[in-house]
């Protein structure tokens, strides 16, 4: 299993205590749970351990394992050898296992280890590390004591060291200390630029399981020609008709039909340290996704078939209330697996059933009602695209040459009965009229979508008024198709009025669905996946190739990365990809991250900023005297006045962490690493968008401070704004359906008469099917859970992230900060006058709440997007 090599030590030294905390490989993970054919209930058993397990639980054959199988040596901040670089130490290996040592986390493993240590060696602050065994480890932290003229030094690991041949260069680790490029001690100049170099990689070959090396490549894998030419999907990213972010490169083979696009595979390359395997519960969350994908699905499509619908409203609350019958072999192949188990729970016998989301905890039917309908566009899981209406009739953005007169063609007079007394042009004038306006995103591909055999949709728009009392209310919504003489004519439009009884009634909730059909959609595939999740990855791959982890921006970022590229590593394999999840699942279909590429034209790097976005979708206008800097046109705006909050929160930290290190615009120039990250986040990451006269040129102090802080709210709190509500409001696939199977139904038609015989089979009809819905409701149970190791906004996973003192004060400012917001947004949710916040669904808005304990809460900000 290993070799054991030499000793060596310092000659006429003394001894330096140091402390290895690691955390062991074993020999199943995921990975064997979640591949077809494994036994799944001999699996479970062998998750977790540590090394004792491995070792036959006796702390003596730890230490014998360990001790001679990894080797350190200490490298000098402030003593240089002949060519100028730090001096390096002989190895020394891990000593005696610490079975009771304090503080130690889960999981994980202490060791000893003692250094001879000389005074000519001056003071260490990086380490190389060698692997001996064939198997990896995982190192969590070292910890030098009692260095002379010093006291201890820290070192924050949290990384995967595999045997040392699978590396070019011996692995390094860097104390947690802080300087900016000039600032470097000369002694590390040579191993600071060296690890960069490594992370870079030579941009060729596939990658390995083993490899660190972050590289950029386009969407190039989310199809599978091969298979079936069904499966063929567009290349996202690097044409100018399907721009899009770039993600991790991972080198794998070409398809034979398309040598453009890589060829799906069991598992997709990241980064290995951006995988915590089995160390980590929120990673069991999110290869509970996978083994959905590949083991559960295609179980209950076998039960369920394609297009079964639910009877009647009771039996979609079937789901949570008796449970669905499922024959014995597929609850046996289910209830072993933990996270499946948690999410599918049965009653012991051949029940499956959901928890009951938070929209029909307390009423059965708030959802149907208009205000809550209304209340969702502002404070529901997809609450950042309602916009100010400015000009009447809404327009259309679409090219006329290619699309005709797009024109909305509701009328005033059609909206003047229900507001208020004002007309149309008092209304806007006045800061009352809204709209959540979908026609443009989805009129050039309902023709596609509509060509579907199970699909059947509108463009939509829906205005809203924001009547006396501070609430929404629709007053019309259009509904419209490409004219059927083609699209140069324009489109063909619906526009229905609101109604509560009768056919009319239907229909109005019908059009209702619609809408949240498209926001649905919208959502999951530019709010969630595009604004967030792809957005975020450019940002990462860049912060690793060229800010190294000793730049006081690595440390303030680096919280809001972890998990992230696993995450969408998983997402193209299971979620987004050609025939996953989503198409599945949702309206679009194969067309659906395509859609979300002709979207990701107009993303706006600088708009991601709350304020900006606010601002610019006319929900606020700049205000210095205001409390944020703006003024709110809808006051009760939860998602818009608690996020302002937290923004506030965030950049406030960012400006007092920043101040630390940078004293002057000149400073942030001189920043070679700095500058190097930009220019690549930019012209590499977003390669597409890079010409565009927005982006930040990061030349000044206030670039870099709302740069950091967009690229933190981004992984933070937008991430969580719409992902934690995904199930308390999408559970109940009636609320929140995902896909439209038939038009509304004409005058005098069959269709027709049973909207006023049997309306709930019309809308039943109309909407999600009972197997579509339960596998959305799968995925978003464990997309909308927090894992009982979650590391939240105002948190760090380690106490001892730097050795600055004053960025310490600083963070648990932002810390105390946040925890004030918390203590605000609980207060506001008891008022009764905050009507928005509650709603007849009585849904007290949480999701921006910092805090949250482990499951579904429908609250908290976790540092980064880990699921």
């Amino acid at each position: 299993m290993f070799s054991i090599p030499g000793t060596g030590i310092f000659n006429n030294s003394q001894k330096i205590k140091g402390t290895v905390v690691l955390m062991s490989k074993n020999v199943l993970d995921f990975n064997a749970i979640t591949s077809a054919g494994s036994s799944v209930s001999g699996a479970v058993g062998g998750i977790f351990g540590t090394v004792s397990d491995v070792a036959g639980s006796v702390v003596d054959g730890a230490t014998a394992i360990f001790s001679r199988s990894i080797a350190l040596k200490l490298i000098s901040a402030t003593k240089t050898d002949g060519q100028g670089n730090g001096k390096v130490g002989k190895e020394t290996y891990l000593e005696k296992h610490l079975p009771t040592l304090p503080n130690l986390g889960a999981k994980q493993d202490a060791f000893d280890i003692h250094f001879e240590y000389d005074a000519d060696f001056g003071i260490p602050a990086a380490f190389y590390i060698k692997n001996y065994m064939q198997v990896e480890f995982f190192l969590v932290s070292v910890t030098l004591e009692d260095i002379p003229n010093h006291g201890t030094v820290n070192f924050v690991c949290n990384s995967w060291v595999y045997n040392f041949k699978n590396y070019k260069k011996d692995r390094i680790f860097f104390a947690n200390d802080v300087y900016l490029p000039s600032a470097t001690p000369g002694a590390l100049v040579k191993y600071r630029n060296e690890e960069l170099e490594n992370l870079r990689g030579d941009g060729t070959g596939e990658r390995k399981e083993a490899d660190r090396i972050y590289d950029y490549d386009v969407y190039n894998d989310l199809g599978n020609p091969d298979v079936d030419n069904s499966l063929a999907r567009p290349i996202l990213g690097g044409s100018s008709e399907y721009p899009y972010p770039r993600r991790g490169r991972t080198g794998r083979r070409k398809t034979k039909k398309d040598p453009n696009s890589e060829a799906p595979s069991s598992s997709t390359y990241v980064p290995r340290d951006e995988i915590f395997g089995h160390l980590k519960s929120s990673d069991f969350l999110t290869y509970g996704i996978k083994s959905l994908a590949q083991n559960v699905l295609p179980r209950l499509q076998s039960v369920f078939g394609l297009n079964s619908e639910f009877d009647s409203f009771d039996d979609a609350r079937s789901f949570f209330e008796g449970g669905i019958y499922l024959p014995t072999d597929i609850i046996s192949d289910i209830s072993p697996l933990p996270v499946l188990k948690e999410i599918f729970r049965t009653d012991g016998e051949q029940a499956l059933k959901f928890p009951p989301p938070h929209v029909i905890q307390v009423s059965k039917s708030a959802w149907m009602t208009d205000e809550e309908f209304a209340r969702e566009v502002i404070a529901g899981v997809n609450p950042n695209v309602i916009k100010r209406l400015e000009v009447f009739p809404p327009q259309s953005t679409l090219d006329p040459s290619i699309y005709g007169d797009q024109t909305s063609t509701i009328t005033k007079e059609s909206l003047e009965t229900n507001l208020e007394g004002l007309t149309v042009d008092e209304a806007i004038e006045g800061n009352k009229l809204f709209i959540l306006d979908y026609h443009d995103a989805f009129m050039p591909y309902l023709r596609k979508i509509n060509g579907l055999k199970t699909s059947k949709a509108y463009a939509t728009r829906t205005i809203l008024f924001l009547k006396n009392d501070g609430t929404l209310t629709p007053l019309a919504i259009e509904l419209s198709v490409p004219h059927p003489g083609g699209d140069t004519f324009g489109a063909v439009s619906r526009v229905v009025l609101p109604a509560k009884e009768g056919a009319e009634g239907t229909i109005w909730l019908l059009a209702k669905a619609y809408v949240v059909v498209n926001d649905s959609c919208y959502h999951q595939l530019m709010s969630h996946w595009l604004n967030t999740h792809a957005a975020m990855e450019p940002f990462i791959i860049a912060t690793y190739r060229h800010l190294s982890v000793l730049h006081p921006i690595h440390k303030l970022l680096e919280p809001h990365y972890r998990d992230t590229m696993n995450i969408n590593g998983l997402a193209r394999q299971s979620l987004i990809n050609a025939g996953g999840i989503i198409e599945q699942s949702f309206l679009p279909g194969g067309f659906s991250v395509e859609m979300s590429s002709k979207v990701y034209k107009n993303w706006v790097f600088p708009d991601q900023a709350l304020p900006a976005d606010l601002i610019k979708r006319g929900l606020a206008v700049e205000d210095p005297s205001a409390p944020h800097g703006v003024r709110l046109v809808i006051e009760d705006y939860p998602y818009a006045v608690d996020g302002l909050e937290i923004w506030d929160a965030i950049k406030t930290w960012v400006q007092d962490y920043v101040s630390l290190y940078y004293a002057s615009d000149n400073e942030v120039t001189k920043d070679t690493e700095l500058q190097k990250w930009w220019k690549e986040a930019v012209e590499r990451g977003h390669e597409d968008l890079k010409d565009k006269p927005w982006w930040p040129k990061l030349q000044t102090l206030e670039d870099l401070v709302q740069s950091c802080s967009i690229i933190i709210w981004i992984g933070s709190a937008l991430h969580a704004a719409v992902n934690f509500g995904q199930y308390p409001y999408g559970g109940f696939i009636l609320n929140r359906p995902t896909i439209s199977r038939k038009f509304l139904p004409e005058l005098e038609s069959e269709e027709y008469q049973e909207l006023v015989t049997n309306p709930q089979k019309a809308y039943l009809r109309t909407i999600t099917g009972k197997y579509e819905a339960l596998v959305d409701i799968s995925v978003i149970e464990i997309l909308s859970r927090h894992a009982s190791d979650e590391v939240y906004l105002g948190q760090r996973d380690n106490p001892n992230w730097t050795s600055d003192s004053k960025a310490i004060q600083a963070f648990k400012k932002f810390g105390n900060k946040l925890a004030e917001i918390e203590a605000k947004i609980e207060q506001r949710n008891k008022e009764p006058s905050f009507r928005n916040r509650i709603g007849p669904a009585h849904m007290p808005y949480s999701l921006l709440l910092p805090t949250s304990d482990e499951g579904l809460t429908f609250r908290g900000i976790p540092n980064s997007i880990s699921i």
